[in-house]
Parts: structure tokens; C-alpha cells; sequence
């Protein structure tokens, strides 16, 4: 049984991302985000650090060639997707373990202390992405009369 929470998480790349495909074919990306979490000490009235949290994210298709292409080792990115749960039998010890992965919809580079650099890709794979469409020369150009 799985759940699904929807979440966006900001945080740093522990590693680069894991590129591969399943049995089926699909492409995959695999990455961990590492949040860090900031409080103000009221009594030194400065920022310390409260602890991180870790999150095992996976990407699907298109969009996991786009993150191990373009993503690395401690760069800053925003992720949006859903959180899912879910439970498994570890094979060595025959327990029951459970699983709290993002399902990523949407992974990008933050901004905030960064400049990143967009290179577009077409958004259609074939037959002719980045071909213009018919073209046709209205009637009243070419001189032709409208019988009727």
C-alpha cells in the first residue's frame, strides 16, 4: 500500500543523479536532496543549524535526462511531486521495511544563489520538431476569383 502526499522540498544534490532505464524501458533519474534546516537563536540572535533531512527523489521520461545532464553534486534545486510511502520485505532479514521517497512532477535549479544558464529543448520528438507546419498563400494574393 503506498500514500500520497504532495510536497516541494528546496535543498542541495548529496551526489550526482543515478541515470538509467527499467525493464520496461522507462528512463529514471535518481537523486537525494539534503534540506537543511535554520533557526534563529534568540539568545545569540544568530542563525544555527537544526538539523538536515534527507530525501530519496526519483524522476521519470524526458525529464530525468534533463537532471543527470544538467544537475551535479551540491547544486541547489526545487523539487515538487509526491511524497510516497510504502513498505517492503528486506530479503536478508525477512522484515518489514518502509520506504519514503518524492515522486518528482517538476525538478529545478534554484535561483536564489545561483545564475543558470536555460538551453530549450523542443517539445515534440518527431517526425520534424522544429518544423514550421504547412504553409498556404491566401486566395485573395494569388489573383484567383471566387466562383459562384
Amino acid at each position: 500500500m503506498t500514500t500520497k502526499i504532495p510536497v516541494t522540498i528546496e535543498g542541495n544534490l548529496t551526489g550526482d543523479p543515478e541515470h538509467g532505464a527499467s525493464e520496461s524501458g522507462s528512463e529514471y533519474a535518481r537523486f537525494t536532496v539534503a534540506v537543511n534546516d535554520r533557526r534563529l537563536n534568540e539568545t545569540t540572535n544568530t542563525w544555527e543549524d537544526a538539523g538536515t533531512v534527507f530525501h530519496r527523489v526519483v524522476v521519470f521520461n524526458q525529464q530525468s535526462r534533463h537532471v543527470a545532464d544538467s544537475l551535479r553534486k551540491g547544486d541547489s534545486v526545487i523539487v515538487a511531486g509526491d511524497l510516497r510511502f510504502g513498505t517492503y520485505v528486506d530479503k536478508e532479514s525477512g522484515q518489514t521495511r518502509e520506504t519514503r521517497d518524492v515522486v518528482a512532477d517538476n525538478v529545478g535549479a534554484s535561483l536564489k544563489f545561483a545564475d543558470v544558464s536555460v538551453d530549450r529543448a523542443p517539445k515534440a520528438t518527431s517526425p520534424a520538431a522544429d518544423a514550421s507546419g504547412p504553409v498556404a498563400t491566401p486566395v485573395s494574393y494569388t489573383g484567383a476569383g471566387v466562383a459562384r
